[in-house]
């Protein structure tokens, strides 16, 4: 299978898990260096995840922005070098962080001083701070900031296994998973909109995406789409299109859907 590397975040980014101190609330921090080259358009892959995002342009400019879950991807092209990080939530994070639930913010963009959580008492000290800092200064700052109760932690502890779940390669249906959990399907979905922002099945959905997009090139179509959880390759291919805007093969040639602007939009 031949592939035409099409330009990504997840393409440049190095990660790192987050400290233990602060792994309630977040899973990893993720850093992009700074991308000179704007010729070509990136792919924003969906994701499942709440981001908050430090960005610095060339030209010193910075922000702190929050991106909510992408159910589909999106195509931009950068107006300016730039370079990030990246602190994804973890899941159940949003509204103790942001002051929002998860749901509020899928598919959008946001300024983080925007939102009314105490996540955004720290938005200017987060934009000024050199990138190698900002892990430090958040043990320092955040748990003192954020206090839950009993329900919250049990929801959170909740969501973290129930996207555990999810992420296996077999899945799992959501009636067992729900029954694993000792919950009603309803009360699943409720939890994953207010602390995800996604339905169970589109989290999977997305998960699912993600697989084909780290494996293609490795294995065989049929294999990928056995491997993840499809009926068949047809079925790959028709999630595919849906989340990604275009079939796998036209993706993997650099067969792109038109770039469009990125939008911030007032919390």
């Amino acid at each position: 299978m031949q592939t035409t590397p099409v330009r990504t975040a997840e393409r440049l980014e190095s990660t790192e898990r987050a400290p233990e101190s602060l792994r309630p609330w977040l899973t990893e921090l993720g850093r992009i260096p700074l991308v000179r080259d704007l010729s070509e358009p990136f792919a924003h892959i969906p994701h499942t995840a709440t981001t908050i995002v430090l960005r610095t342009e060339q030209a010193g400019r910075r922000e702190a922005l929050v991106l909510g879950p992408r159910t589909r991807a999106t195509y931009s092209a950068a107006k300016a070098p730039a370079s990030c990080v990246r602190l994804r939530l973890a899941p159940g994070a949003a509204h103790p962080m942001l002051g929002v639930a998860a749901s509020e913010l899928t598919d959008r963009a946001v300024r983080l001083a925007d939102l009314p959580g105490p996540a955004a008492e720290l938005a200017d000290a987060l934009a000024d701070l050199p990138h190698d800092d900002v892990l430090a200064f958040l043990e320092d700052e955040l748990p003192q900031r954020l206090s839950e109760d009993a329900t919250q932690r049990a929801h959170r502890d909740l969501l973290a296994k129930a996207a555990v779940a999810l992420a296996e390669p077999a899945g799992r249906p959501i009636p067992a998973l729900a029954a694993d959990l000792a919950v009603s399907e309803r009360q699943l979905r409720n939890l994953f909109s207010s602390g995800i922002g996604l339905s169970p099945k589109h989290f999977a959905r997305i998960d699912r995406v993600r697989q084909v997009l780290a494996h293609a090139g490795i294995s065989p179509w049929s294999r990928i789409a056995a491997d993840n959880g499809y009926y068949d390759q047809s079925h790959l291919t028709a999630d595919f299109r849906t989340l990604m805007g275009v079939p796998p093969g036209k993706f993997f040639r650099g067969h792109l859907p038109a770039a469009t602007p990125c939008q911030v939009v007032t919390a």
